[in-house]
């Protein structure tokens, strides 16, 4: 009973702290920093690690699928991007033409003609070949524009430490899901945590990426070396497990 009444306790003092610290002129206002900071930036490469909780058929709630990877992009045109997870081994490359994804785990690849900016990618990626990118919004060419329109509630829940750096923590609200993001605090407001939970599925699982080894200015390579002799594969066919949920899961969260 006490750690329980200490539970409540806890939560009625957050409460209290997130009404006094919920100033929505200021949340917005750092956002838009951290947008305009991010579109600023021509050449970006970073660390990341995400979770993802899955809700099954059962009920059950599987906490949490985790997977590790590297982001490099030069706007406005070309990105490369890896995830490896216990059963996905992937790779996602774009010259500003060519997308090639790799399964390194069946050493498979497959490539389509996707010319146009990073933006045009990411909604090709959703609408014609059904993979969305998680946290895709991150790395538009306007953060700001693609996440703000819908929402209908800001927090600014003041700050916080993520991997001994110090950042601004905010919370929005859409009819759908709820989101939270840390922005790096100082002269350089990259986004640290970005956390969606999805308020329409049962259980309100969440999905969390950590940003880390933020670094900008260095140019990558951004060519498809077929190194390991991988078999080339229609884009239409099944190229496997890519995704951060696994064949067999797919169809939860529903």
């Amino acid at each position: 009973m006490r750690t329980l009444m200490g539970a409540v306790s806890l939560a009625a003092s957050l409460g209290v702290a997130f009404g006094v610290c919920a100033d929505e002129v200021d949340a917005k206002k750092m956002l838009k920093a951290m947008s305009d900071y991010m579109a600023g930036q021509t050449a970006i490469a970073f660390d990341y690690d995400t979770s993802l909780e899955v809700v099954t058929k059962e009920q059950q709630k599987v906490v949490m699928l985790t997977s590790s990877g590297k982001v490099t992009l030069n706007r406005p045109d070309k990105i490369r991007a890896t995830r490896d997870g216990g059963f996905s081994n992937a790779e996602m490359i774009f010259d500003g033409t060519t997308l090639t994804m790799v399964n390194r785990n069946v050493n498979q690849y497959a490539q389509a003609e996707v010319p146009g900016t990073i933006d045009h990618l990411t909604d090709e990626l959703r609408d014609t070949y059904h993979k969305p990118v998680p946290g895709a919004d991150l790395l538009s060419s306007n953060v700001y524009d693609a996440l703000m329109p819908a929402v209908i509630d800001t927090k600014d829940l003041g700050s916080g430490v993520i991997g001994g750096q110090v950042c601004n923590h905010f919370a929005f609200r859409n009819q759908d899901v709820d989101w939270q993001i840390w922005v790096a605090d100082g002269d350089r407001p990259y986004p640290c945590r970005y956390v969606v939970t999805s308020k329409q599925v049962d259980q309100a699982p969440q999905y969390t990426v950590d940003i880390r080894n933020w670094t900008t200015g260095t140019p990558g390579d951004f060519r498809f070396a077929n190194l390991t002799n991988a078999k080339k594969i229609d884009p239409k066919a099944d190229l496997g497990d890519v995704d951060e949920l696994p064949r067999w899961m797919k169809g939860t969260n529903e």
